[in-house]
């Protein structure tokens, strides 16, 4: 019985963490003034309990500053990313539809 249910939690946890790991870097950077990339992975981990691979963190940095939910600049010889306005809504409106569906749940 237990290994039926293993299977539909592990969907459920990897739409939930890889799936929408925007909503993780989104909320990282809420937090903070400037997030530096590199260490992305470690803090995701910490924070949110899974571990993505930094070429995904790239990846989705790279989509949401085309997005305009991010941008960045470089100080020295390091990119720093900051949330913009665009991307406070953004994730204001997805932790508002999931606490819609938990309550629902």
């Amino acid at each position: 019985m237990e290994h039926q249910q293993a299977k539909p939690m592990a969907r459920l946890r990897g739409a939930l963490t890889a799936g929408n790991l925007w909503l993780y870097i989104l909320s990282l950077m809420r937090h903070e003034r400037k997030i530096y990339a590199y260490g992305l992975p470690e803090r995701i981990e910490k924070d949110f309990l899974f571990r993505p691979s930094r070429v995904m963190i790239y990846v989705v940095l790279y989509k949401l500053e085309a997005e305009g939910l991010i941008r960045s600049e470089f100080e020295e010889r390091r990119k720093y990313y900051h949330l913009t306005e665009k991307g406070k809504a953004a994730l204001n409106g997805a932790k508002e539809y999931l606490a819609l569906l938990a309550k629902r749940l």
